[in-house]
């Protein structure tokens, strides 16, 4: 049922004057103010005040209609379709853009994290032979096209693009719940809360989406799997339901610290700028870089030895023995395996992802307003529609 709202504005106009208008003639006392009490429909009723009344403007009373009234109709929305998407709920917009924005930074840049995995794994994958050699940048993208072709740069992808859209989903929504956790009382957030917002978000997302990322990385390294269900069902009749979590511990423990370092140094950085700067697109592409590029040098020997830890037939049982058994196998060098290609995907990742997302953004921004727009000129029409009414 249709609620109505009911306003009353008094308000005095010094230049009026007292006047006599009797309202009906069955009255005896003299009646001297009459009041108007308009509605929206602006259909006019009379009220009579006895007594003697000056500098008194108006009493009005005025019933709202609901906004939903004068939403756009189909006609409209097809000649103006960006107030379309100011009709989706701007949360799941947002979480839509940064899906889309995602998966396809996932996509243009999946060369690379092919690399970057070979040239991590590169040492537990030949180990069983006696081989205790590293592969280089170069040597890995010409090994990838001698052995598998074109495709074989994007093989794994699938699974990461399928793995980004939850984990992405996931991070945004945990992240704008912890720091709402992690909030003052009056509501700011200290660089301590958003270390721990972001390190929180960050275990959140991977717990839930770990199990895809084990998949990847299986179907990315290891030979004779052609497809992500190929690989999950040898897994579960070979090592069963724990190897989908395998590595988990280390897993939560790098990116716990990377996503806090990269959220936190984006945050306190834009804020840092001058505030015309802020909201500019290529202000975003660098502060991101250089959060990215901050956090990536702090993290980047946990994420080896997590995928390390990953690999079937690995020696490590722990993080514990992992990092003296990388460092004794391959020095300090084994800890940033990858670490060029990794950096290399940074950039054209972040200003994909940044660049998308802050498209959508605005555009979200500019429907708001079109909408807005619309709804105000339907408004306008049905006020005039009913003066024109009340008129005749």
């Amino acid at each position: 049922m249709k609620k109505s709202q009911v306003s009353l504005s008094c308000r005095e106009i010094p230049a009026l004057k007292s006047s006599n208008v009797p309202i009906s003639s069955s009255i005896v006392e003299p009646e001297f103010y009459l009041l108007q009490t308009n509605r929206s429909s602006h259909a006019g009723t009379s009220t009579r005040l006895r007594g003697n009344v000056s500098n008194f403007a108006s009493l009005s009373m005025e019933e709202k209609k609901e906004e939903r009234e004068f939403y756009p109709t189909s006609n409209q929305l097809l000649k103006r379709p960006l107030a379309l998407l100011a009709l989706v709920p701007k949360d799941a917009a947002l979480f839509a853009a940064g899906a889309i924005a995602g998966a396809a930074a996932k996509t243009v840049t999946a060369p690379l994290d092919r690399i970057k995995l070979l040239m991590q794994t590169h040492g537990v994958r030949v180990g069983q032979e006696g081989v205790r050699k590293g592969i280089g940048f170069i040597e890995a993208i010409t090994l990838i096209g001698k052995e598998e072709g074109i495709k074989g740069y994007w093989k794994g992808n699938l699974p990461q693009v399928i793995r980004i859209i939850p984990y992405s989903a996931v991070q945004l929504f945990a992240y704008e719940t912890y720091k709402k956790l992690f909030s003052g009382k009056d509501g700011t957030l200290s660089v301590i809360g958003r270390l721990a917002a972001g390190a929180c978000a960050g275990m959140t997302s991977t717990f839930v989406t770990y199990p895809l990322d084990v998949l990847r990385l299986r179907l990315a390294v290891e030979p004779g799997y052609k497809t992500m269900t190929q690989v999950a069902f040898n897994m579960l009749k070979e090592e069963g339901v724990a190897s989908f979590y395998s590595g988990l511990g280390p897993s939560l423990i790098g990116i716990a610290p990377y996503i806090a370092v990269n959220f936190c140094v984006f945050d306190l950085v834009k804020k840092a700028l001058p505030e015309e700067y802020q909201k500019r697109t290529e202000t975003s592409l660098i502060t991101g870089l250089i959060s990215a590029t901050v956090a990536t040098v702090m993290c980047y020997p946990l994420d080896t030895v997590r995928r390390q830890l990953q690999m079937r037939g690995t020696p490590y049982k722990t993080v514990l023995d992992a990092f003296p058994g990388i460092l004794e196998r391959d020095g300090l060098v084994g800890l940033y395996r990858g670490f060029v290609p990794n950096a290399l995907k940074t950039l054209p990742n972040s200003s994909i992802r940044l660049t998308t997302f802050d498209t959508v953004k605005r555009l979200i921004v500019a429907s708001e307003k079109e909408l807005q727009k619309i709804i105000l000129e339907n408004r306008n029409k049905e006020g005039q529609s009913s003066s024109e009414g009340t008129v005749r």
